[in-house]
C-alpha cells in the first residue's frame, strides 16, 4: 500500500457527523492530490455502493469504497472520528473510517486493497494502534505496514492474497534449523497478490500423504454478498482460531470477482468442512460426504473457535450430512436472527427470479403471435404437422406455439427454484415434479408456490436424517429425488392440490368479474406496490400476481397485467422528465442517469429509478408511488388489457385501448415528476446554508446524500 496512502490522506480529527460528510471530507484530500478528478462524480459512485449494502463493520470500523471512472489511481484515505459515525454496523458507530477509491475496471487493485485491509482489521493490536496514533505520518506508515503493529504475532502470512485465493493455516510447529519464523516483508504482499497458490502461515497445506499423526484437518469456504470485506475477515478469523486449536485449516474465500478452487487432494484429505457464507457456496458438491457446519459469514467472524469445536464433534460422531438446524444458503442470506417471514420471502424470490425469463420470452412470443395472426391464432393446427412458408398465419402460429411451450414452464420453474432456494440442487427434481402436478390438476400459480415449499421442506427433512456411510454417495442422485418426489406427488395429488385448485378457480373468477370501483381500487394498490421498492420484493409480488393470471387469461387478468406494467414504467420516466425540466435540482451524475432512464422506463425496467431513490428516498419514493397509483387506477378505469408480461412501449400495439393506455402512463409520469420537483425545490429554498456550498452542490446537491438501500 506504499503508494496508496500518505500522511496527506490521513485525518486524525475527522469532524464529520454523517457518513456522507465523512466521505466528502476524505475525498477532498484525494482531489487535492490529483487522485480523484471529479469530486461529485466520485461521491455519487461511493453513495451508489453504500446503497447496495452498508459498509460498516463490527468493532467501530467503516469502509466506504467504490470503483469509479473519476479515480486516477488506487487510493486509500483514513479518518478517525472522536464522536463516531453511523455506517450501518450492528454494534454501533464507527470511529475508524477507511475510504477506498479504485479506477473503473481496476478490480484486482480494488479487491487487493480491501481484502488486505479486512484481514488486518481482525488484528486488535492494529486497530488499537490506529486509535492511539498521534501523528498522521505514523498512522499512514502503520496502514502501509511499514511500522510493526505493537504486540502483533511474528508468525504472519502475507496479508494480500489474490482475489479468492485459498488461505492455508497449519498447526503451530517448530521450525527447522532453529530459525524463527519472520513477519512477511512488504514485498511478499505484492508477490502474494499475483500468486494463485495457497498462502501458508507456518507449514504447507495438508495433503493425503500426511502421516497418521497429523492434526485434524478442516477446509472452509467464506463468502458474503459483496465478496470483499466480510469474506476475508471470516477467513482470517477462522485461520487464527485454527492455529490456536492446533488444527490444519485451509480457507477458500469466494470473492466478488471469482475464486481459486482448493486442490481436490486437500478437500479429499480433510476431516470436516466449515461453510461461513451469506450467498450460496459455489460448487458445493465438491465437499459432499463430510461432516459440515453451515452458518452465516458473521458467525465465522464472531465465533470461529466454536465452529471448529462443533465440526470436530460432528466428525467424532460420524455425522456426514447437514445436522438438524443447519441452514441452506438462502436461509443464511441476510442478518443473523431474521424471522421465518424474511426467509420465506427469499425462498419465493428465488423462484420468481428464475421464472421471469420464461415469462418474458413466452409471453412476448404469444403476444407477437396474436399481433400477426389475430386472436384466432390459438386455433391454428400444430406447425409440426402443417406449415406454409409463404403464409403469415403459419409464422404467427409458429411464434404462438413456441411462446406457449415456453410459458408452460412458468409453474414448474417457479416451484423447482423455490425448492432450490430452500434445499439447493437436491430440491430441483421434486420441485419440478410438484410444479408439473400443479398444472395437471389446474392448481396453477398458487399450486406452484405450494409445491415448491413442500418440495424444499421435504428435501431439507431428508438431508437431516442420519444415513449409513454406504448410502451417502447415492443420496443426492437416487435416494433424495426418489423419496421427495413420492412425498410431493402424494401431497399434491391427494391432499393439498384440490383445495388449492378450487382457490385458484375462485381467484380467476374474481378477476374475470372485476369492474368499476373494485377494479380502480385494485389498480391503485398494484401501482403503489410496483413503485414502493422499485424492483424489490413488493414490486415482484405485484408483478408475479399479474403474471400468474396470464396462465389462464381472462378479461380481468389482462387488465391487471396492463395496470402493473404501466405503473412500473412511471418511476424512471418521471425521474427522466424531472431531470430534463429542472436539471438544477439534480447532480451531474443524476442528470446523466436521467437520460438513460427514458429508455429504461419505456422498456418497463422500474429499476432505472433506483439511483435517484438511493440518493433521496424520502422525496423520490413517495413521488413515484403517487404517480404509480394514478397510472394503475387510470389503466383500470380505461379497461386497458395486455397479453404480454413485458416489453413497455414496444408492445403498445398489443394493448387494448392503446391511446388511453399512453394517457394513463403520461398522467402518472407527470404527477410523479411534479411532486419530486416540488419536494426537492422546497428542500433547496428551506436550507439557508446552501449559499455557502460549492456551485456544483448548489446546482444538484451532493449525490452522496445516499440514505438506505431501496431494493435488492
Amino acid at each position: 500500500m506504499s503508494d496508496m496512502i500518505t500522511a496527506d490522506l490521513v485525518d486524525l480529527d475527522l469532524a464529520a457527523e454523517t457518513k456522507e460528510a465523512a466521505a466528502r471530507s476524505l475525498a477532498e484530500r484525494m482531489v487535492t492530490l490529483g487522485r480523484v478528478t471529479d469530486l461529485d462524480g466520485f461521491l455519487a459512485d461511493v453513495a451508489a455502493r453504500e446503497a447496495q449494502m452498508p459498509t460498516g463493520l463490527d468493532g467501530g470500523i467503516g469502509i466506504p469504497h467504490c470503483r469509479s471512472a473519476h479515480v486516477g489511481e488506487p487510493t486509500l484515505a483514513f479518518g478517525r472520528s472522536a464522536r463516531g459515525i453511523d455506517f450501518g454496523a450492528p454494534d454501533g458507530p464507527a470511529d475508524l473510517i477507511f475510504l477506498i477509491a479504485a479506477p473503473a475496471g481496476a478490480d484486482d487493485a480494488h479487491l487487493t486493497i480491501l481484502s488486505a485491509l479486512a484481514r488486518r482489521l481482525m488484528n486488535e493490536e492494529f486497530t488499537t494502534a490506529l486509535r492511539s496514533a498521534t501523528d498522521a505520518s505514523a498512522a499512514a506508515a502503520l496502514i502501509r505496514g511499514e511500522e510493526a503493529t505493537p504486540g502483533a504475532s511474528t508468525q504472519t502470512a502475507p496479508e494480500t492474497p489474490a482475489e479468492g485465493a485459498p488461505q492455508a493455516v497449519a498447526a503451530p510447529s517448530g521450525t527447522e534449523g532453529g530459525e524463527s519464523p519472520q513477519t512477511a516483508p512488504e514485498g511478499a504482499v505484492e508477490a502474494a497478490a499475483d500468486s494463485a497458490e495457497p498462502v501458508t502461515a507456518s507449514a504447507t497445506a495438508p495433503t493425503p500423504e500426511a502421516d497418521a499423526g497429523a492434526p485434524f484437518r478442516i477446509v472452509a469456504v467464506t463468502s458474503c454478498p459483496t465478496g470483499i470485506a466480510h469474506t476475508y475477515m471470516a477467513a482470517e478469523a477462522l485461520e487464527q482460531a485454527g492455529q490456536q486449536a492446533g488444527v490444519e485449516l485451509v480457507v477458500e474465500p469466494q470473492g466478488s470477482s471469482g475464486f481459486n478452487r482448493l486442490d481436490p487432494a486437500v478437500i479429499a484429505a480433510a476431516d470436516a468442512v466449515i461453510f461461513a457464507h451469506d450467498v450460496p457456496v459455489r460448487e458445493k458438491e465438491r465437499f459432499a460426504g463430510k461432516p459440515t457446519v453451515d452458518v452465516g459469514v458473521k458467525a465465522g467472524i464472531n465465533r470461529p473457535a466454536e465452529l471448529i469445536a462443533e465440526v470436530r464433534g460432528k466428525a467424532e460422531r460420524g455425522e456426514a450430512t447437514a445436522p438438524a438446524g443447519a441452514h441452506t444458503p438462502v436461509e443464511d442470506a441476510g442478518e443473523p436472527g431474521e424471522g421465518y417471514g424474511t426467509k420465506l420471502r427469499k425462498w419465493l424470490m428465488s423462484g420468481v427470479s428464475y421464472m421471469v425469463p420464461f415469462v418474458a420470452a413466452g409471453g412476448l412470443l404469444i403476444a407477437l403471435g396474436f399481433a400477426i395472426g389475430g386472436y384466432t391464432v390459438d386455433k391454428a393446427p400444430s406447425v409440426a404437422e402443417h406449415f406454409a412458408w409463404g403464409d403469415h398465419m403459419s409464422w404467427a402460429a409458429l411464434l404462438f406455439q413456441i411462446g406457449g411451450l415456453a410459458f408452460s414452464f412458468l409453474v414448474p420453474v417457479l416451484a423447482g427454484y423455490i425448492a432450490y432456494g430452500m434445499a439447493d440442487r437436491p430440491g430441483l427434481v421434486p420441485g419440478f415434479v410438484g410444479g408439473s402436478i400443479a398444472l395437471t390438476i389446474n392448481a396453477g400459480f398458487l399450486g406452484g408456490l405450494a409445491a415448491g415449499l413442500i418440495a424444499g421442506g421435504t428435501v431439507m427433512a431428508i438431508q437431516r436424517a442420519r444415513v449409513p456411510a454406504a448410502l451417502r454417495g447415492i443420496m443426492p442422485v437416487v435416494v433424495i429425488p426418489l423419496i421427495s418426489s413420492i412425498v410431493v406427488g402424494f401431497l399434491m395429488f391427494l391432499v393439498v392440490g384440490k383445495p388449492i385448485a378450487e382457490l385458484q378457480k375462485a381467484l380467476t373468477d374474481w378477476l374475470s368479474g372485476l369492474s368499476g370501483t373494485n377494479a380502480i381500487i385494485l389498480g391503485v394498490i398494484l401501482g403503489l406496490m410496483m413503485c414502493f421498492d422499485l424492483g424489490g420484493p413488493l414490486n415482484k409480488v405485484a408483478y408475479t400476481f399479474a403474471v400468474g393470471g396470464l396462465a389462464n387469461p381472462n378479461e380481468g387478468s389482462l387488465k391487471v397485467m396492463a395496470a402493473v406494467m404501466a405503473a412500473g414504467m412511471v418511476p424512471p420516466l418521471a425521474m427522466a422528465l424531472a431531470t430534463t425540466v429542472r436539471g438544477k435540482l439534480f447532480t451531474r451524475t443524476e442528470r446523466e442517469n436521467g437520460k438513460a432512464a427514458w429508455v429504461l422506463g419505456a422498456s418497463f425496467i422500474t429499476e432505472g429509478a433506483i439511483p435517484f431513490a438511493a440518493a433521496d428516498p424520502l422525496r423520490v419514493i413517495p413521488s413515484a408511488m403517487a404517480g404509480g397509483a394514478v397510472t394503475g387506477a387510470l389503466s383500470m378505469l380505461f379497461e386497458c388489457t395486455l397479453r404480454a408480461p413485458h416489453g413497455g412501449v414496444f408492445v403498445i400495439p398489443l394493448i387494448g385501448h392503446p391511446v388511453l393506455y399512453l394517457v394513463a402512463i403520461a398522467a402518472g409520469t407527470a404527477v410523479s415528476s411534479a411532486l419530486v420537483i416540488l419536494l426537492k425545490g422546497a428542500r433547496k429554498t428551506g436550507r439557508p446554508d446552501q449559499a455557502a456550498e460549492s456551485a456544483s452542490d448548489a446546482e444538484g446537491g451532493a449525490a452522496a446524500e445516499a440514505k438506505v438501500p431501496v431494493a435488492a
